[in-house]
């Protein structure tokens, strides 16, 4: 005792203000984490600083310099990985943009800098997990986290709620059951197509199947179109909330066809209104045949590609332009619920509720099918329905009440992105975080000394 005793009154006034503010940093994290149990570790971060009862750092006694490196090095590793948890975990991630559903928002190849404290970072599902790692280790099919413990879904206190037409970074919801060998479209969609059994059972084309929790599936932009309690129409592309036509973004986009008096289109045309070269498509004779139904001429020079609607109204005055046509609905497939009756489509949708929490909806086959998922998957409860009555966790109802917040997720690539149209709301529990500007812009398209960089992107505000 005598000897903490001296310890204490030895420290060095450095010591004292490094213990000190550690302290305070990490009692200001337990206030805001809520969780009282986290101060059981304080003693330690005062013994490493003051008393060192703990010898922290046993390393630096060692004589054998190649010992004293590798743990010196094992010591900072350790340091570094404990900060990124947290910092990961509770405030700030990098996100790359993979595809082109926002675009001409955000662009393939944009890194985001994405705020977790925006709308308040989740206390973790699987908190023992390796940091930066989504769901496998890179190179290994091996999961980067201990499934078990699993703690119940609690979010921190944010500086903001979500609002329409904020863009937000969020976990696949449709993401809780993956194919391994055919991970996109998603599980659901392929045994709609392909049936369960198949699905689950041929391991050749699909792999095995998985399941993964909320914080580790993979996670996906969008903007955020309606947010609980909203009502949702697409009426011929044109979104409505609340029977109040939507603001149309000027990044907006929709495929269209494009078809010249006999010109060839050159890659120039299309770099000059931005098109990517994955974006850009010749449709061949073989391909125009599927599609002579909408009067085009099948030996004319046709082409396929997606742009705003600023960009078709320039493109459809140029005289060697004959027809510019958009894609009708169509083309879109299947949309959510899947096998639905209600004869929605991608361009024309809906209405459909927002599920709000403590909002009360009645049940019937028309409301289950679209809700079924949010009750079921999202608020675990166990649905059933035998003999037209519907059963929810052995009771028989006829009304259910939400117990989250959900949203209704939509890219502004609107005829290339697969966002809520085709599987569903986002509950709450998936959000992640916000992004706020874009800190690195690279364009696939282009060479290292060939404008891959994107210099007039850099720490633009990924807002709007």
């Amino acid at each position: 005792m005598n000897s903490i005793i001296d310890k204490i009154k030895n420290a060095p006034l450095k010591q004292w203000i490094k213990a000190s503010l550690w302290c305070l940093v990490y009692i200001l994290f337990i206030v805001w984490v809520g969780n009282s149990w986290w101060l059981f570790l304080l003693p330690f971060f005062f013994d490493a600083f003051i008393t060192k009862i703990i010898p922290w750092n046993f390393w630096e006694k060692f004589q054998n310099k190649t010992l004293y490196t590798i743990f010196s090095w094992i010591d900072a590793i350790i340091f570094a990985l404990v900060v990124v948890y947290f910092v990961h975990n509770y405030l700030f991630q990098n996100y790359k943009i993979p595809t082109s559903s926002l675009e001409k928002t955000l662009l393939v190849g944009d890194h985001l800098f994405v705020s977790k404290a925006s709308y308040g970072p989740r206390i973790p599902n699987t908190p023992l997990s390796m940091p930066l790692m989504q769901h496998t280790i890179p190179g290994t099919n091996l999961k980067s986290y201990i499934e078990k413990p699993q703690w119940e879904y609690r979010r921190l206190k944010g500086l903001a709620t979500i609002q329409r037409n904020d863009i937000v970074v969020f976990n696949f919801p449709a993401g809780d059951t993956v194919a391994i060998n055919m991970p996109n479209p998603d599980f659901y969609t392929l045994c709609h197509i392909y049936g369960r059994n198949r699905v689950t059972n041929d391991k050749q084309n699909f792999g095995n199947i998985v399941y993964r929790p909320v914080d580790h599936r993979e996670c996906y932009v969008k903007r955020c179109v309606a947010i609980a309690g909203d009502t949702l129409q697409i009426i011929d592309n044109q979104l409505f909330v609340n029977s109040e036509k939507a603001k149309n973004f000027d990044g907006i986009q929709h495929n269209y066809f494009i078809q010249t008096t006999g010109q060839r289109l050159t890659g120039d045309f299309f770099d000059k209104y931005n098109i990517s070269k994955n974006d850009r498509v010749f449709l061949h004779k073989n391909s125009m045949q599927n599609i002579a139904g909408l009067g085009l001429d099948i030996n004319l020079p046709t082409y396929h590609a997606p742009m705003t609607q600023a960009v078709a109204d320039e493109i459809r005055s140029l005289p060697y332009i004959k027809t510019l046509l958009i894609e009708s609905d169509i083309f879109g497939g299947d949309v959510y619920p899947l096998g639905n009756t209600f004869g929605w489509t991608r361009d024309n949708f809906g209405p459909i509720f927002i599920p709000k929490k403590g909002a009360t909806i009645t049940l019937n086959d028309s409301t289950l099918s679209i809700y079924r998922r949010a009750i079921e998957n999202y608020e675990k409860n166990k649905v059933a329905v035998e003999n037209g009555t519907i059963f929810i966790n052995g009771v028989a109802c006829q009304e259910y009440t939400f117990k989250m917040d959900y949203y209704w997720m939509m890219g502004d690539n609107r005829h290339k992105s697969s966002d809520s149209r085709y599987w569903g709301f986002v509950p709450e529990d998936h959000i992640i975080g916000r992004p706020v500007f874009i800190w690195l812009s690279l364009d696939k398209d282009k060479g290292w000394f060939d404008g891959k960089i994107r210099w007039d992107r850099f720490f633009k505000w990924a807002e709007r």
